[in-house]
């Protein structure tokens, strides 16, 4: 098991990973409202703004304040070990 970091110490398994996509747009903004009202929402943004959005094989969904773009270079980087 590979454990990625999304922010502030926050670690989550790389395998269970689906996307990690941007907050901005309808679709994600709904699906985040689902997820809170479901119970599957993880907001780990310590109260910062949300960045990027982490969507995993169990539909849970978290909240990072780390860019996808920054998420997706860790995961990579984890990816080479």
């Amino acid at each position: 098991m590979k454990l990625i970091n999304i922010g502030f110490g926050n670690m989550v398994n790389a395998e269970r990973i689906v996307c990690v996509v941007s907050p901005e747009s309808a679709p994600i903004k709904r699906i985040i409202q689902q997820a809170k009202d479901q119970g599957r929402l993880i907001d780990v943004t310590q109260g910062r703004k949300t960045a990027s959005v982490i969507l995993t094989d169990s539909e849970h969904i978290l909240l990072s304040y780390l860019k996808a773009d920054k998420i997706s270079l860790r995961f990579e980087e984890n990816q080479e070990e």
